[in-house]
């Protein structure tokens, strides 16, 4: 049981260790994970259409 108890307390200790990042640098890094995905998914629809469209190009 006290090692359980040991546990808990090391536990509560390392986090109270750590450094939370502020709300601006969470919207930062949020923005840049949005506009990022959106960037490949953008780039990667172009690519499938022009892969598509040049299979239906040699098959017809």
């Amino acid at each position: 049981m006290k090692k359980i108890v040991q546990f808990f307390k090391d536990s509560y200790a390392e986090l109270r260790k750590v450094v939370w990042p502020s709300k601006d640098d969470v919207i930062a890094s949020v923005k840049v994970v949005v506009v990022s995905t959106l960037v490949m998914a953008v780039v990667l629809g172009l690519i499938d259409f022009l892969l598509v469209a040049g299979i239906d190009l040699i098959f017809r």
